[in-house]
């Protein structure tokens, strides 16, 4: 299968740019768009882009992240997150081209107890999960050739994420009280973006598959909290803030989170021979980047 060059949406997002920097070295153009050129408030502007850009495959990054936002503008959320989507897909099916839709951890309720697999039933507890599920299955509908993944806590060196909040708040308070009841996998919006290119890869060489069609979860290796990821964060650089573990009733925000947000990623692993770093290799790697640029 002939494929070289990738539509990146999200341009400006963290996992988009850090996708423009992994694609390359993989033999991949990497072509990223943006508002305004594509934009889910405006739907004629995704067909165009796709149709202008002619790409192989398309990652849809794009998206409203704003969790707690979109609990006050559900609408909103869900014509980026669940309409957005299904745009993307259409267009790709027109063309004949996969589809890579970025999903989260959020589809969950986080009271299995035990890592959630793809097959377990969504149960979604804000509006950012129901939008973003929704997403997945107007993805799925639109384009036969669509692999969702889904991923959580997703970081970088730049853009507005848990690292950067833990980096200036550490160099501007003392003390700083961290929730120690919701777990999860710190992800590396590097790290995720060489698994994408990964899949792209093995598409490339191999053609897609009707096992390539579907969920697969996506997450940095092993887990932890948001108290332990900010005990890992300062015990990588030269702040020193006093951490105090609270719980999530300590700290309550307009969207509820899944308590136990922990993703299986074997299927990735069985299927593509993938799975990425640990989470604390992951933390290094963005850490260093931060400091050289």
């Amino acid at each position: 299968m002939v494929m070289r060059r990738i539509l990146v949406t999200g341009q400006g997002g963290q996992l988009a740019a850090a996708l423009a920097t992994a694609l390359p070295p993989r033999g991949f153009e990497a072509i990223t768009t943006g508002r305004p050129a594509f934009d889910f408030d405006a739907p004629a502007s995704v067909g165009a882009a796709v149709a202008t850009a002619r790409p192989d495959a398309v990652v849809n990054c794009a998206a409203w992240t704003a969790v707690d936002a979109a609990e006050d503008n559900e609408p909103a959320a869900f014509r980026a997150n669940a309409l957005g989507p299904g745009l993307v897909a259409a267009a790709c099916a027109a063309s004949g081209i996969p589809l890579i839709q970025i999903s989260t951890d959020y589809v969950f309720d986080g009271a299995k107890g035990a890592p959630y697999v793809e097959s377990d039933s969504p149960n979604p507890l804000s509006a950012y999960g129901r939008t973003k599920l929704a997403g997945e299955w107007s993805a799925l509908a639109g384009n036969p050739q669509t692999l969702v993944l889904r991923t959580a806590w997703v970081y970088a060196a730049a853009g507005h994420n848990f690292l950067r909040t833990m980096l200036r708040l550490g160099a501007e308070r003392p003390e700083l009280r961290v929730v120690a009841d919701q777990h999860g996998a710190p992800t590396a919006a590097p790290d995720l973006a060489d698994a994408i290119a990964a899949i792209l890869s093995r598409i490339r060489y191999d053609g897609w598959h009707d096992s390539h069609r579907g969920v697969f979860h996506a997450t940095g290796s092993g887990t932890t909290t948001w108290h332990g990821f900010a005990e890992a964060i300062f015990g990588s650089t030269g702040l020193h803030p006093v951490l105090t573990a609270i719980t999530t009733a300590d700290f309550p925000t307009r969207a509820c989170r899944p308590a136990d947000g922990r993703l299986d990623c074997s299927r990735l692993d069985r299927t593509f021979g993938i799975r990425l770093p640990p989470w604390r290799e992951g933390l290094a790697r963005v850490l260093h980047a931060r400091l050289a640029a």
